[in-house]
């Protein structure tokens, strides 16, 4: 017999019993279909937080105050915190591989303009922190380079917060009253909408002296350093490093490089692509199982037909390659199949459900289907040997 005639049998054989072989294929198809599901969404979650996270930047450096150090099994951790400032964003300016510092701090005030009022997120920021988050402006201007100790009481507006308060007017040069304070609006930035639940649209911008006298602060909550391009990281650190210290005495603040987040972020989210894989991988167990119970129930059925083909000249070898060329192309076609449902799904979930990060892994998508293929391949191997195995007169007398 030759590979074309192994293959012919083989067809035969699966659309001899078509309703047993279309239930078989598809608990393979269903295996294929939860896999290319199951990673689509954990793929497209993947690339949605990573985006989320990177749509500001990617060289960027945190410090934040307080440094906690082990002494020993005795003593324990000791917190330290000294507050960051201002003047240590200004001293960090001198590294020569910073590009931008913005020194921040946030909290939740009331603000008015317009006779409306309304409670929103107020960031107190620094003139680069547009350039250094990649934030761009829609109307006006971003904060002015000002002397950051003592800055002019200019606002800039969320895109929401502008429409709440003003509607169509235009807001520039309006007076807007934070708390107890009033500023001046000078710009409105563009929709940026939710970034991991945080409405950077429903926010307020002011500088960030005035945004420490708002909210009764002494130091600024955190440092941001925008590195450039191309810098190595290790230089970056090691420099900020010794300006703090230089200033500080002692190492009480800690440096935080986005680089790292991202790291330890994707190495999470390939953890839960793989998870969710490894749960679509049980029902392709499922199916396996179905495979093997179908091929002994074949093997079973049809003890005369491998009789008469030994009598025919048929080797053991060539009965076993028969078993195993139905079990494989049994498998391989619920394995496509499944491949063809999965990404249908898959595509449509994309188009039809708006805010759903979908996105097919192809690599987790041909490895299912590699692995129909070889789930084909096991599922044959014993129910062949058992009917290579046979006696010719015996399997004859079967009938």
């Amino acid at each position: 017999m030759t590979l074309l005639d192994t293959l012919r049998y083989a067809r035969t054989a699966l659309t001899a019993h078509p309703l047993r072989t279309l239930l078989s294929m598809s608990g393979i198809a269903i295996g294929i279909t939860a896999v290319i599901l199951l990673t689509s969404i954990g793929d497209g979650i993947h690339r949605f937080v990573l985006a989320e996270f990177t749509q500001f930047g990617t060289n960027i450096l945190t410090v934040t105050p307080g440094k906690t150090r082990t002494h020993g099994t005795s003593v324990g951790s000791i917190g330290s915190a000294r507050l960051l400032t201002v003047d240590d964003a200004l001293a960090l300016k001198s590294s020569r591989y910073v590009q931008y510092t913005n020194a921040g701090v946030m909290g939740n005030a009331e603000i008015r303009a317009q006779g409306r009022s309304r409670r929103v997120t107020v960031y107190g920021e620094g003139p680069d922190f547009s350039r250094a988050f990649n934030m761009r402006v829609a109307v006006g201007q971003f904060l002015p380079a000002d002397d950051p100790r003592n800055p002019r009481a200019y606002a800039v507006l969320g895109s929401k917060v502008r429409n709440e308060l003003f509607g169509n007017a235009n807001p520039l040069g309006a007076t807007l009253q934070v708390g107890a304070s009033r500023f001046r609006v000078i710009g409105v930035m563009e929709p940026k909408g939710q970034v991991l639940g945080f409405d950077l649209d429903d926010t307020v911008y002011i500088p960030t002296a005035r945004a420490l006298e708002v909210f009764n602060r002494e130091g600024v909550m955190e440092i941001h350093i925008a590195y450039r391009p191309g810098a190595p990281l290790d230089a970056v650190v090691a420099d900020t490093h010794r300006i703090l210290l230089a200033r500080h005495g002692r190492e009480d603040f800690t440096l935080t490089p986005q680089q790292q987040m991202l790291e330890t972020l994707g190495t999470v989210l390939d953890v839960l692509t793989f998870a969710v894989a490894a749960l679509g991988g049980i029902s392709l167990l499922v199916g396996a199982v179905g495979m093997v119970t179908l091929m002994h129930i074949a093997v079973a059925e049809r003890v005369a037909e491998i009789g008469l083909l030994t009598a025919l000249g048929t080797t053991r070898a060539q009965i076993r390659t028969l078993f195993l060329m139905e079990s494989t192309l049994l498998a391989s076609l619920g394995g496509i199949g499944g491949l063809a449902l999965g990404a249908g799904i898959a595509g449509l979930l994309k188009t039809t459900v708006s805010g759903l990060p979908v996105n097919i892994p192809w690599d987790y998508a041909i490895g299912a289907l590699v692995a129909s293929v070889l789930i084909g391949l096991a599922a044959g191997v014993v129910p062949a040997l058992r009917a290579a195995r046979l006696n010719p007169v015996e399997a004859l007398r079967a009938e």
